[in-house]
């Protein structure tokens, strides 16, 4: 189990670029006013993944909140310096379906034009903060392509509590003219989807199985596989937010200690690229 899965297709590596208090789940728990007296730690994290990633010559697609790119400019820039794709979360890590057509609107445009300010590149890709694209607010796809970005990976075709659309299509599939989705990574077991595409099930869940189901994606469907994780995922010394319930605990810190050495194996076993290459999205 230890060589690497004999597999010629070039997967999409993708990194969701908040720090840990920005997290949905801790919504109630900590105010957006004191996001700025948070001891942050999303640089030092984001530098770590720099220099794993090249140590592994793998490329990725950083989509990057615009609170972060405002106080971390620089950081922004050796992303794009280093080869990395830059692409949009939006400004201030709020839902997609907690907002109306003029608020997602204002958000997705601002953090597109404070992204390519900073970076100095075209910002053709957005994600939805936690996957918050449903079918109670498909109005938003239109909202994405009328702000000028080629492509979506905001839909996980999973069922899970807080998020995901289980019937949507699980491989890229354009949404309106001129904007295409490209779902996180499933695969298909007894008629039902089951995660592959990372988060805190890359953390929860054995690494064999990630594995497993990325290759068989690759293998079986012929098929290259989205991934993505977080910065504070390889973090396991970073400060623990009281108050907050059992379950979130569990999902938030369970296995922090083996994310990297997981993502190790991960940039070994299996090819690795940005969105915009891997899907040849028009326009990169």
């Amino acid at each position: 189990m230890n060589a690497r899965v004999p597999v010629e297709l070039v997967n999409a590596l993708t990194i969701d670029v908040e720090d840990y208090f920005q997290v949905s789940a801790f919504d109630r728990h900590i105010d957006r006013a004191a996001w700025d007296r948070m001891p942050c730690r999303v640089e030092r994290n984001v530098e770590r993944l720099l220099a794993l990633l090249d140590e592994h010559r793998a490329h990725a697609t950083f989509f990057t909140l615009g609170w972060v790119a405002q106080r971390y400019p620089a950081l922004i820039r050796r992303i794009v310096e280093q080869g990395h794709e830059l692409a949009s979360h939006g400004y201030g890590h709020r839902r997609a379906s907690e907002l109306d057509h003029a608020a997602f609107s204002d958000d997705i445009r601002s953090a597109k034009t404070l992204l390519e300010d900073i970076g100095g590149t075209s910002v053709i890709g957005y994600r939805a903060p936690s996957f918050s694209i449903g079918k109670s607010n498909l109005w938003a796809f239109e909202c994405i392509a009328a702000a000028g970005y080629r492509y979506s990976s905001s839909v996980y075709p999973v069922q899970h509590d807080h998020y995901g659309m289980p019937d949507a299509p699980r491989f890229p599939y354009r949404v309106c003219d001129g904007l295409t989705e490209i779902p996180v990574t499933t695969t298909r077991v007894f008629g039902r989807n089951l995660p592959a595409g990372g988060g805190g099930y890359f953390r929860l869940a054995p690494y064999h199985v990630s594995r497993w189901a990325i290759a068989r994606v690759n293998r079986r469907e012929h098929r290259p596989a989205i991934f993505y994780f977080h910065p504070w995922e390889i973090d396991p010394e970073q400060p623990r937010v009281s108050g907050v319930g059992a379950k979130t605990r569990l999902r938030h810190y369970l296995n922090l200690h083996r994310t990297q050495g997981r993502l190790c194996r991960l940039l070994t076993d299996f090819r690795w690229d940005r969105i915009d290459r891997v899907f040849d999205v028009e326009g990169a």
